[in-house]
């Protein structure tokens, strides 16, 4: 069984959606072993004790800098000692040194197609926003494995999601995570559970 934790920052749809396919069986071989937010009173800490999954936060309010946040953050990770961490709409940077503790086992959700609004200061609804701005005819959502550089590493999977007339950040965002996001997450987790996909030599490789 793959231990697997999720970081998540707000409500987390995304974690709700795995928990669903894991209760479902979409997911095998698998086990939600923690939760941990840098939010001490979001949803998705509810969402995650309601499943009977251990849940804990850290904040980096909680620290006089980030270094001493960072340390305690790769403590708390570790304690759970996970096969896969999964990035579930987790807003905070990840440290360079777990970046490279949990290379090849770290995988994030982001809603674009990258490389199209990716990047420092492209989370949330800042991400459909541009894409409206842009005006663009089709944007979806990516998984990918976490590397140092921010949304850079390789890509999993990717599925579109196209643009309607009307679209406001909002309904655009909750179609790209109905249509996207809440399908690609479970799937690239149960891949990596069954050891359909692996990084290899900086590439994500499915075999």
């Amino acid at each position: 069984m793959l231990r697997v934790m999720v970081l998540v920052s707000g409500g987390g749809t995304n974690l709700q959606a795995i928990i669903d396919a894991v209760q479902a069986g979409k997911i095998t071989n698998v086990e939600l072993v923690g939760v941990l937010s840098n939010n001490k009173t979001v949803k998705s800490l509810e969402r995650a004790r309601n499943a009977g999954i251990p849940a804990v936060s850290v904040s980096p309010k909680d620290y006089d800098n980030r270094d001493l946040f960072n340390e305690a953050f790769l403590e708390k990770v570790d304690a759970f000692a996970p096969d896969l961490i999964v990035l579930a709409g987790f807003l905070v940077a990840i440290p360079p040194k777990m970046a490279a503790r949990y290379s090849g086992r770290m995988i994030n959700i982001h809603p674009s197609l990258i490389p199209s609004f990716c990047g420092v200061g492209y989370y949330g609804l800042k991400v459909h926003e541009q894409a409206l701005a842009r005006g663009v005819k089709v944007t979806g959502a990516t998984v990918h494995f976490v590397t140092e550089g921010m949304d850079e590493g390789p890509i999993i999977a990717q599925k579109a999601v196209y643009v309607e007339e009307g679209d406001t950040p909002e309904i655009l965002q909750k179609r790209v995570m109905e249509q996207a996001e809440w399908i690609l997450l479970p799937q690239a987790i149960d891949d990596i559970a069954n050891g359909r996909v692996v990084m290899e030599n900086g590439r994500a490789v499915r075999k």
